[in-house]
This record gives structure tokens, sequence and C-alpha cells, in this order.
């Protein structure tokens, strides 16, 4: 099962407040530990949303651009990492490693199971299955 890691964004991340040097060891020894166990897939950090735009879509309309930053912090992701473990439990068994260094010791991580071709069994079509097939191998199976 793969699942994303989600960081949500604060105050600091949000104004672009570079991690400092405790915080950037502390993670590079987290995502080694989970690489040596064979779990982690990718993750990065993010940009802070003034960085950004949100582009809405409502009904048939020409999509809006709003251009950032965005108001409330807490509602926005300031950094993922993808694991693939055997059970949610196991993934929160890895957010409970987090380095303690983040966000002060107050970082919020969301743990969200990733979909896969077979969750969406009935709906998906051959059609679909190569369609999705082709995308696969054309961005090198990932």
């Amino acid at each position: 099962m793969r699942f994303m890691l989600i960081r949500k964004a604060d105050e600091e991340s949000e104004a672009g407040v570079l991690p400092s040097e405790e915080l950037l060891e502390a993670m590079g020894r987290y995502n080694e530990e989970l690489a040596r166990a064979g779990v982690l897939l990718s993750g990065d950090g993010l940009m802070p949303s003034d960085k950004g735009a949100r582009v809405h879509f409502s009904g048939r309309g020409k999509p809006a651009v709003v251009d950032g930053p965005f108001a409330e912090s807490k509602e926005l992701v300031a950094g993922y990492s993808v694991i693939e473990v055997e059970s949610l439990a196991e993934a929160v068994e890895w957010v409970k490693k987090w380095p303690v260094e983040d966000a002060h010791g107050n970082a919020e991580i969301e743990i969200r199971q990733l979909t896969e071709p077979d969750d969406f069994a009935a709906a998906v079509t051959e059609e679909n299955r190569k369609y999705t097939k082709n995308i696969s191998d054309l961005i090198g199976g990932k």
C-alpha cells in the first residue's frame, strides 16, 4: 500500500523561513532510515503558497486562476513523502518517528492512502487500463 505523508504548512513554512541546519540533518537521517528500510518512494518540500496559484473550475465556465498567497496556512501543504508499507498502522509508526526538530515539535502530518487501479475495479475498462499503462511506461514506470 502506498501512503502520502502530508506535512501541513505553518506560519514559518508559509513565510518562507528556511529549515535550520539541525532540522535538515534530522530530516536527512529520517529520510535515510525510510530509504534504507525500502519504504520511501519520493518526497519533497514545497515553496510557500505566495509562489503558487489555484485554478478553480465552475461548471463548464472558464477556469479562474487565483494567485497565492492563500489565507489559511493550516489548510496548506508544506511538503510530502510517499511511502510503501503493508498497512496504515505501519505508516503511522513511521510518522511517529518524524523529527521533533520540525516546527519546533509542533508539526502536523496527515497520512492518506493513495488509490490504486484495483480500487476502481468496477469502473475501469480495458481501455482505461491500457491508457494507464501507457502513461506509466511514458514516465518510467513510476
